[in-house]
């Protein structure tokens, strides 16, 4: 079976009220018509085609590389979106037609409708599901051998015809066929002045071939998002599927309802997640992890073993058996070793921390290069910026910094070089030297007495 899909994205999406298409805007991390493409990708389809409309330009700039695009200038109906990809269509293919703002379909029910199709020979098949309140959507009519007779819409369906609970998913599997054929039939004679992709169906029908109502989806998945509040269900329901995956795959999240994690996120096994947690974009985690309350970690790489308490952590590395917080703010480029400790109130910028170091609170490292074995004491600030250029600064292995140094870069801190407290450094440290730089302390007695500072 020759699969392709063709994905409907060219409406504007008043409801949304956005500068942005509707298509792009983001569920667990991913744009709407990119889950629809990775879905269609993973269920089979060797060729993806994405109908364009509004905002043309920038919903092709964020599509999936592989996609092919064609542009629907006129928004005249879905029969006329597939009509632009009609280019794209062998007689010998089998398209599926799905919507760039469904984001919640699944592959797998995609792949079922595909081979419920192939298995029972049909022109067409309509991807169906039953509600108990089918009010406003089209009806799924059958026939005495249970194939589809027509869809029927709320407003045209009878008494008897309401009561069916089976509805349209607006989702359908063609041969490319008749599907071809079946687009040169339609017509946009209707009160909309639109071309409706059902009207192929019911001329298949018409002509006496088999077409097909697969009822194998849930409403949940064919919810299609044309608001924000929509969007927020959307949100709701993927999340709760990320998060179950990731607990099936062995990660304890211990309140699933309060926990953020997007779809491209990798966890690895008896990792512990708590409540406030949000992970995005395309981190990584390792095994045997703490990642503590309200922590948020976005396209790291988090090795095995490591703890992560209420902290920043952003574009970053941190290796294995390390401890990152509380309040720690690990900016992009940080690199941290194995069995490194950066405490509470930390910031770490553009540097690399080697194994076995620590900087346990209250410091700034920017612009560094920091050795194995390195103490960086209380209140060190790595002095990076001159106003204008950003400047080095390496501490190389074994070497100590005291509480309350500044470190002016460019400026090398050598082997077991030992920088005394209250120091501002603007010179290198040789090896296995003491560095002071601060004023001799002076005691002026009597002073406070003379000056009646304390006097009432």
């Amino acid at each position: 079976m020759n699969l392709k899909s063709i994905i409907l994205a060219a409406g504007k999406g008043t409801r949304m009220k956005s500068n942005l298409p509707k298509v792009l805007h983001k569920v667990c991390g991913k744009e709407m018509v990119n889950h629809v493409i990775d879905v269609a990708i993973n269920s089979g389809c060797k060729e993806n085609i994405v109908v364009l409309g509004h905002q043309a330009d920038m919903v092709k700039e964020k599509l999936n590389e592989s996609v092919k695009t064609v542009l629907q200038k006129e928004q005249l109906g879905t029969g006329h979106a597939v009509m632009m990809a009609r280019e794209y269509i062998n007689d010998e293919d089998t398209v599926v037609v799905l919507c760039g703002d469904t984001p919640l379909i699944r592959e797998g029910t995609l792949k079922n409708l595909f081979e419920y199709h192939r298995e029972n020979n049909y022109s067409a098949t309509v991807l169906t599901t039953e509600i108990e309140n089918p009010n406003g959507y089209g009806r799924i009519i059958r026939d005495v051998n249970g194939d589809l007779l027509k869809i029927v819409e709320e407003k045209d369906a009878n008494d008897e015809e309401k009561k069916v609970k089976e509805i349209n998913s607006g989702i359908y599997c063609f041969s490319g066929e008749n599907l071809k054929r079946g687009l040169l039939s339609i017509s946009n004679d209707n009160a909309q002045g639109e071309y409706y992709l059902t009207d192929v169906i019911e001329i298949l029908r018409k002509e006496g071939l088999k077409v097909g109502a697969y009822k194998g989806s849930t409403i949940e998945e064919l919810m299609g998002v044309n608001s924000r509040v929509q969007l927020s269900n959307a949100e709701r329901i993927m999340r709760e599927r990320i998060n179950q995956i990731h607990m099936i795959n062995g990660v304890t999240i211990i309140d699933p309802q309060n926990t953020y994690i997007e779809c491209n996120v990798k966890i690895g096994m008896d990792t512990i997640i708590y409540p406030g947690c949000v992970i995005s974009g395309n981190t990584t985690i390792g095994s045997n992890c703490i990642i503590g309350a309200n922590s948020r970690i976005e396209n790291s790489d988090i090795k095995d073993n490591v703890e992560i308490q209420i902290s920043t952590i952003i574009n970053s590395t941190v290796g294995e058996n390390s401890s990152v917080g509380p309040y720690a703010y690990l900016r992009p480029n940080s690199e941290v070793g194995c069995n490194v400790k950066i405490g509470d109130f930390v910031e770490i910028k553009n540097s690399k921390i080697g194994d076995n170091s620590k900087a346990s609170h209250l410091a700034y490292i920017g612009d560094a290069h920091i050795g194995k074995n390195v103490n960086i004491g209380c209140g060190v600030v790595f002095v990076n910026y001159d106003g204008k250029n950003k400047h080095k600064t390496v501490v190389k292995d074994n070497a100590f910094v005291g509480s309350n140094s500044n470190l002016v870069a460019p400026v090398v801190v050598e082997e077991k070089g030992y920088v005394a407290t209250g120091s501002t450094i603007t010179d290198n440290v040789p090896s296995g030297s003491l560095s002071i730089a601060r004023a001799r302390q002076v005691n002026k007695e009597g002073w406070v007495e003379k000056k009646g500072i304390f006097d009432k």
